[in-house]
């Protein structure tokens, strides 16, 4: 394959021949595709990297098409997962780009298995308890990753590569309290492209230079206000006894914390996850569903609104995973759950 696409970007001395060389030899794991994610793999594809595999457990929803780049409105009349939609449009802009879509929760259970053929990880997540999922995979593994978020008109970006920078459990030794979310604050797109720039910038940087010069800063951007600031880690790493990178503790990839059942961050929306593996015959299930309201099927989901619950909509993924939009009340989508899926 030439390299002829890539031009105007080698003839940036800090990646060069060599860079893009290497940039092309490289697989990522991108961690969830919504406002991050979809920026990030846009950026990525178009800068030519090896492989790129996606793994999110949503769809594509109205809402999203204020901030998620890759994604339109045929996608949410469709029902597309976002990783399928995703790949599909991908696909498009770089051919020579290896895609995979994989339409699934990220657990304890697949996170290694995810993760075995890739050499880098990038954050595109909305929640501190996947995040330190994937914390633990990368000391496990060693494999480096990029962690990004952003909230209102702020966010923040670091690089971990485990032994040679700060991890996330240096910097939060234990999942933060929740105060503001996307539902309350709300997120500005323009945040989202900074910080999920900086992200891939960060990815490009570690794949030219190599372990050379790992960047061991925090970065913090309000967007709003211009304002940045650059938070040395290396400090942090040095003067603390981190439970994680230091002690060895894998919390989260041994499953000791964390839940399957959570509520999605600006959709009003829970998801519920069967406690083991689930194989879901949804044609078969669509007969049935379509006898009690609304009811469409694609290869990835089911889509039912049920008459006697007007105000819902429950998206049912093969793996059995359902997420009820229409409520925010964990107790109420585990009681729908049982009603339709018998446990």
């Amino acid at each position: 394959m030439s390299l002829e696409r890539y031009r105007k970007q080698m003839l940036f001395a800090p990646i060069g021949t060599a860079g893009q060389t290497a940039i092309r030899g490289t697989r990522v794991l991108l961690v969830g595709c919504g406002a991050l994610g979809s920026v990030i793999a846009d950026s990525l594809v178009r800068a030519g990297i090896g492989a790129l595999r996606i793994v999110d457990r949503d769809f594509v929803d109205l809402t999203n098409l204020q901030r998620q780049v890759l994604y339109d409105e045929q996608d949410v009349q469709q029902h597309l997962p976002k990783a399928v939609a995703a790949v599909a449009r991908l696909r498009r802009i770089n051919s020579e780009v290896t895609l995979e879509a994989r339409v699934t929760d990220v657990t304890p259970q697949n996170m290694l298995e995810l993760l075995h053929d890739c050499d880098l990880i990038l954050d595109g997540t909305d929640n501190f308890e996947t995040r330190f999922l994937i914390n633990d995979a990368s000391l496990e593994t060693g494999i480096p990753w990029v962690s990004g978020g952003v909230l209102g008109c702020s966010g923040q970006v670091f690089l971990v590569v485990p032994g040679a920078t700060a991890c996330l459990r240096c910097l939060l030794p234990e999942e933060p309290p929740q105060t503001e979310t996307c539902d309350t604050a709300g997120v500005l797109g323009p945040a989202v492209n900074i910080i999920a720039s900086l992200q891939v910038l960060r990815a490009l940087q570690w794949i030219c230079r190599g372990d050379a010069e790992p960047n061991r800063f925090l970065t913090v951007v309000d967007a709003w206000s211009g304002q940045w600031q650059q938070i040395d880690l290396a400090p942090l790493r040095s003067a603390a006894v981190c439970p994680a990178c230091q002690g060895g503790e894998r919390a989260w990839l041994r499953g000791a914390r964390g839940s399957r059942s959570v509520v999605l961050c600006g959709r009003n929306a829970v998801q519920i996850a069967p406690s083991g593996e689930k194989i879901i015959d949804l044609a078969s299930l669509e007969l049935q569903w379509a006898r009690l309201g609304k009811c469409t099927r694609n290869p990835f989901l089911l889509w039912f609104q049920p008459r006697e619950f007007p105000d819902l909509e429950l998206h049912l993924f093969a793996d059995g995973r359902l997420i009820v939009k229409g409520t925010e009340d964990l107790a109420r989508a585990r009681t729908l759950y049982s009603r339709y899926l018998g446990g």
